[in-house]
């Protein structure tokens, strides 16, 4: 009974955030909203060399291949550590691929 009365203040909680976000947008439809937001955060971010299969999509053998066939795949070099900026990636990915 008593977890039933958390679950409805913790939804209650929930809409009254989103309704007041939605509220201090009203007369501009065109503000970033929450959700834009956290994709925003996705962009800027980068990946280190072991997990850029996972963003890719593809195996880690399948990811090897392309790095070694493709050496001018955009990425920075930290510390010995190699990282690769997802938004270049994600662009120059739709450019290897058109």
């Amino acid at each position: 009974m008593v977890w039933d009365f958390i679950f409805i203040g913790a939804g209650i909680a929930a809409a009254g955030y989103f309704i007041g976000e939605g509220l201090k947008n009203f007369k501009n439809p065109n503000s970033p909203n929450f959700f834009d937001s956290l994709t925003e955060d996705e962009e800027y971010g980068l990946i280190k060399e072991n997990e850029i299969h996972y963003f890719m999509g593809i195996s880690k053998e399948d990811a090897k291949h392309l790095i070694k066939e493709h050496p001018q795949i955009p990425h920075l070099i930290i510390n010995n550590t190699i990282y690769y900026p997802k938004a270049k990636v994600k662009a120059w990915l739709k450019r290897v691929g058109d």
